[in-house]
């Protein structure tokens, strides 16, 4: 595992960008906050999310959390990698299944630390069912 990787499992607090009933980013969130996680969920017109406080954008958490898991489309990526570089995030994870190209190397070409073409989900402990046979395989196949 790499140390960025390793950097996600052992920071516990965490924000996560689109957090939604209806996608990805609602099931990441509430996975992760029941293996232990401090989460806070970013949505720009949500109040809530699972019983807590929704911020709009990552400018509006809280100055000691540097870390985001981004589970938006491409093109809402680069808003928030804008949002990222302004308050200073040290590490994004952009989940895979999309292309974040564009967004990855903004980022990273302003020093923020990035993980891309990976599940969270099979990194953060306790890792069950389909994602435990997932990792199995990335490890397996020198993937992970």
């Amino acid at each position: 595992m790499n140390d960025t990787i390793q950097h996600f499992i052992d920071t516990k607090s965490i924000a996560v960008v689109g957090v939604s009933d209806k996608k990805f980013g609602g099931v990441i969130y509430k996975t992760i906050k029941k293996r232990g996680y401090d989460l806070s969920p970013v949505h720009p017109t949500k109040e809530n999310f699972d019983g807590d406080k929704c911020f709009s954008k990552l400018t509006e958490l809280p100055s000691d959390i540097k870390t985001a898991i981004i589970a938006v489309s491409p093109d809402t990526a680069k808003t928030v990698v804008d949002d990222a570089i302004e308050a200073k995030f040290t590490h994004l994870w952009f989940q895979q299944g999309k292309d974040f190209s564009d967004s990855i190397e903004k980022a990273e070409k302003n020093g923020i630390k990035t993980v891309s073409n990976k599940c969270i989900l099979m990194y953060a402990e306790p890792v069950t069912g389909i994602h435990a046979f997932h990792r199995f395989l990335a490890r397996l196949f020198k993937m992970s």
